[in-house]
């Protein structure tokens, strides 16, 4: 045996971990010591692996997966960064996603439910070309932007004569994955290159109006499906979401979003 090997006590006080710590480092499969004693079972390192001792502590930290911090620590350079970036834009996605649920708990402290007036009536058959994104709940409003940014030049290379305001199409169950849409209302017979049609029927719906961020709208769809449940009506898909007064036009405390969920009688 290497004469410079550490004990495992003498290597976790050298890279302050614990020895539970590299026991379980090395259980799976992520730090393993280069000499265990075949009759005592003692693990010995060597001084060269503090280094992604240290490394391993630091990622998980960050709250880093295990097996993510495998990965990166077999990853040559330009791989490693690769799996690292992809690491921050989730860590930036979840902050973001907290963030959002901070104000909502504020504006809840600071007032409690807010009020809405959820009204049913009928609305008018649409006819909408759409563009369609595939995404995760917590990657709705990043879809909606994309989406968003591809329709406007597209409704604008056509020519076409579409009405405002913009509209979004969201499933009633939010899976791991969901479709959504985000369209703009065409005349009959109006078609747009590299978008689809799809045809909202009319009939019996409830709605609510909702003005401020984004963030804030689960309140609204709270007090609209609260309201639909207590009339006895069905909600159905899809749930549509108009935007009246969007970022373009206003700052995110007036920003304006009609929501409308077709509904049918009877339980």
């Amino acid at each position: 045996m290497r004469d410079e090997l550490l004990t495992i006590g003498r290597f976790a006080r050298l890279c302050r971990l614990s020895v539970k710590q590299l026991r379980h480092y090395d259980d799976r499969g992520l730090l393993a010591p280069v000499h265990v004693d075949a009759g005592s079972g003692y693990r010995y390192y060597a001084p060269e692996q503090a280094r992604d001792a240290l490394t391993i502590a630091l990622l998980r930290e960050m709250d880093l997966p295990l097996a993510v911090i495998a990965r990166a620590l077999a990853a040559g350079p330009e791989h490693r960064a690769r799996i690292l970036r992809a690491e921050r834009d989730r860590l930036a996605e979840r902050i973001g996603r907290d963030q959002a649920r901070l104000k909502t708990l504020e504006r809840l402290a600071q007032g409690g439910l807010p009020g809405y007036e959820v009204t049913v009536g009928r609305e008018p058959e649409r006819r909408l070309a759409v563009l369609r994104a595939t995404c995760a709940p917590a990657g709705i409003g990043a879809g909606v932007g994309e989406c968003v940014g591809r329709l406007l030049p597209a409704l604008g290379g056509a020519a076409a004569a579409w009405e405002p305001p913009l509209w979004g199409l969201y499933p009633l169950d939010l899976d791991e994955r969901v479709e959504i849409a985000v369209g703009a209302q065409v005349p009959r017979g109006e078609a747009v290159p590299g978008l689809d049609i799809v045809v909202l029927p009319g009939g019996l719906v409830a709605e609510t109006t909702h003005t401020g961020p984004y963030a804030h709208l689960r309140l609204a769809y709270n007090a609209l499906l609260a309201a639909v449940h207590e009339r006895g009506l069905r909600p159905q898909a899809p749930v549509r979401e108009a935007y009246l007064v969007g970022p373009a036009e206003a700052p995110e405390e007036e920003l304006t979003t009609r929501l409308v969920v077709p509904v049918q009688e009877g339980a």
